[in-house]
């Protein structure tokens, strides 16, 4: 009973070290970068569509072209996909804090 409990003991010590040291290693391993989300204000010029400016601005969003579109025409009060050259629009990006 004694070795029982003396082995659980090591399995028990020796599985928290050694997970904590790979979880330490698994951690350092992936750095990712932490994107922010900015709005800015864009002129719309001839031939521009909200699914161009999507495929312009969408980058590091985690969003479908669809996704994006539908968030431009909710900031912008759009009902329609309709937009004229000359017309101001709100978009989103998003970038690294270090940008």
């Amino acid at each position: 009973m004694k070795k029982l409990i003396a082995l659980s003991l090591v399995v028990l010590l020796g599985s928290h070290f050694f997970g904590n040291s790979i979880m330490n290693a698994l951690a350092g391993e992936t750095e990712t970068l932490a994107f922010e989300k900015y709005y800015t204000s864009i002129e719309i010029q001839k031939g521009d569509s909200l699914w161009s400016i999507a495929g312009s601005y969408l980058e590091n969003s985690g969003m479908t072209t669809a996704q994006y579109v539908k968030e431009l025409k909710n900031i912008n009060g759009l009902k329609e996909d309709t937009i004229h050259s000359g017309q101001y629009l709100t978009v989103v990006y998003f970038a690294s804090e270090s940008n």
